[in-house]
Order: C-alpha cells, then structure tokens, then sequence
C-alpha cells in the first residue's frame, strides 16, 4: 500500500468487518469511479451521463477546491464506496439555508453489489458519520437528497438525521436534513473518535 493509498480513517464494524477511507486520486481512481457513478443505480448521484474524462474532471474540480473533498472507501481492503465531504457555506448549499458554524456537507455513494450484503448501506454510512464527526471542529452534518429518493430518507433517519424543509436547486428537489453529533451517538450508539 503506498502512502497515496493510506487511509485516513478506519472503523470496524462488528458483523460486517473493516471500514476505510482514503482521498480519492482523481487520475487512477476515475475509472473505477466512472463504472459507479453511471451505473444505474446512482441514478441520484446526477452523473448518469458522465464520459471518463467528465468523471476525472469533476474529481479534479473536488481536489482542487479548498471547500470540497472526496474519499474512496473500502471494506474488507476492497474499493466499495465514495464519500464527499464540502462546507455548505461555499459548495452545494450556499446561501440556501441558515448555516451554523460547525456544519459539514456530505454525499455518499455504495459501487452496485454482485451480491447485497444485508446492513452494508447502514454500516457505510455509520463509517461516513463516524469519520465527519472525528472531525472536533464538526457540530452538525447537513445532507441534501432528492425529494424522491427515498431509500437514503431512511438510511439518513437510521443515523440520527431529521428532516428539516425542502430546497429547490437547480438540479432537483432536495430534502435539507441535519445530524448533530448527539443525534448520530443517539441513534447509532458509536462515539466517533
């Protein structure tokens, strides 16, 4: 494992094993990328439609912004998710709603599964969750999914999420929703680290 390769957090969970992440290389890492984002199933990630270079452009972008960044995560040493971390004051939802200092945005995304593994959703995102909060200077995570999108609602609820009000965005119509630290512990019973 190079040091590129390193994580930069880890969890274990206790039914389905070894959580990491690492920040995504946007060269070596966007053609894997690709095959997820356009699969059919991430059809709420909005890059259906992505050619290659479209993936490793936007990657690019994330790298080089100084309010946005992109992990790749593993489970069990194997490429199974992504997680982008932004400050909604800047990316994503600025001026949109009321921001407090120690918000933190993030999307996430399972690769699609050969064969479902029952929990693996939850146990990504409680990794995700766990690795915001580690964070001190994070006091509430804000997630903004399609109004439709209902399968993550409740993912998102699971966590300690509550919903807050709907946004139109140019892209869609989002469910603003927030997580405070206590909810998340509440709801999970992990103590990020």
């Amino acid at each position: 494992m190079t040091t590129a390769d390193a994580p930069v957090f880890t969890r274990t969970d206790a039914e389905l094993g070894s959580f990491s992440l690492r920040p995504v290389n946007p060269l070596t890492d966007a053609e894997l990328l690709h095959t997820w984002v356009t699969h059919p199933k991430a059809a709420f990630y909005l890059l259906q439609d992505a050619t290659l270079p479209d993936v490793e452009r936007e990657f690019m972008d994330i790298a080089a912004s100084p309010h946005h960044d992109a992990f790749l995560g593993r489970h069990n040493g194997e490429p199974a998710f992504l997680m982008e971390r932004y400050d909604p004051r800047h990316v994503e939802l600025a001026g949109l709603y009321p921001h407090a200092d120690g918000d933190i945005g993030m999307h996430f995304l399972c690769a699609p599964a050969q064969e479902p593994v029952h929990g693996f959703t939850r146990a990504v995102l409680t990794t995700v969750m766990a690795m915001l909060f580690s964070d001190p200077g994070a006091h509430r995570v804000v997630v903004e999914p399609d109004v439709r999108n209902t399968a993550v609602h409740a993912l998102n609820e699971a966590v300690g999420f509550r919903a807050e009000t709907t946004l139109t965005k140019p892209e869609k119509e989002a469910l603003l929703s927030f997580c405070t630290h206590e909810q998340f512990q509440a709801a999970t019973g992990v103590t990020p680290a």
